[in-house]
C-alpha cells in the first residue's frame, strides 16, 4: 500500500445489501480516530457528476470511471474514501483497482431474497413487475467478486461487526505498512 494516498474502500453488492449503511458506519469509525474521510454513494452521485447517465452497461461503466477519478483524486491528497455502488460488474470493478492506489475491494454479500425484504422503495417489486429495466438482480446481472480484499455477510452477521471487521482490516494493513518500512501520514 502506498502510505502517502488515503485507502479507497469499494463496497459493491446488489441493492439492498447494506453498502451505504456499512459505509456510513466506517465512516464515522475512521472520523471519530482523526482521519479525513469522504463517502461517495453511488445514489447521490447520479444526481450529480453522474447525473445523465441511465443503467445501460456502456453507462454503467461510465459511472464507474466518474467514480474512480474521483476517488483518486480524493485518495492521492491523503483522504480515505468510501464509495458505496452496485458495480455488478467484474470489468468496472477491475477498472478502479487498476486506476486507484490503495483500492480495497469490500464485497457486501447478502442473499437476493433478503435484500428484496428490505427494499423499502419498492424497486425490485417494480424490476420484476417490468416497470424497471436494467434491474441489478433481476434483469442485469451482479457479477460476485471473485477476490475480494473483504466479504461482509450483511445477512448474518451485524452491522458493529462488519463495521469492526474493516477497521481491524485496515489496522493490520496499516501495521503491515509500517513494518515495510513506509510512513503513515
Amino acid at each position: 500500500m502506498n502510505s502517502t494516498y488515503g485507502s479507497v474502500l469499494w463496497f459493491t453488492g446488489l441493492s439492498g445489501a447494506g453498502k451505504t449503511t456499512t459505509a456510513k458506519s466506517v465512516e464515522k469509525k475512521l472520523r471519530e480516530r482523526g482521519r479525513r474521510v469522504e463517502l461517495l454513494d453511488g445514489d447521490e452521485l447520479r444526481t450529480t457528476v453522474c447525473k445523465g447517465l441511465g443503467f445501460s452497461r456502456e453507462d454503467r461503466i461510465e459511472n464507474v470511471k466518474r467514480i474512480a477519478y474521483i476517488a483518486n483524486l480524493l485518495s492521492r491528497n491523503g483522504v480515505d474514501v468510501l464509495v458505496s455502488a452496485i458495480s455488478p460488474y467484474k470489468e468496472m470493478r477491475d477498472y478502479a483497482r487498476q486506476q486507484i492506489q490503495n483500492y480495497i475491494e469490500v464485497y457486501v454479500k447478502c442473499p437476493l431474497h433478503v435484500c428484496e425484504m428490505r427494499d423499502v422503495k419498492g424497486l425490485y417489486a417494480k424490476a420484476r413487475a417490468g416497470e424497471i429495466k436494467n434491474f441489478t438482480g433481476i434483469t442485469d446481472p451482479y457479477e460476485e467478486p471473485e477476490c475480494p480484499e473483504l466479504t461482509l455477510l450483511s445477512s448474518s452477521a451485524t452491522l458493529d461487526q462488519n463495521v469492526q471487521t474493516v477497521i481491524t482490516y485496515l489496522e493490520q494493513a496499516a501495521t503491515s505498512s509500517i513494518k515495510k518500512g513506509l510512513s503513515l501520514r
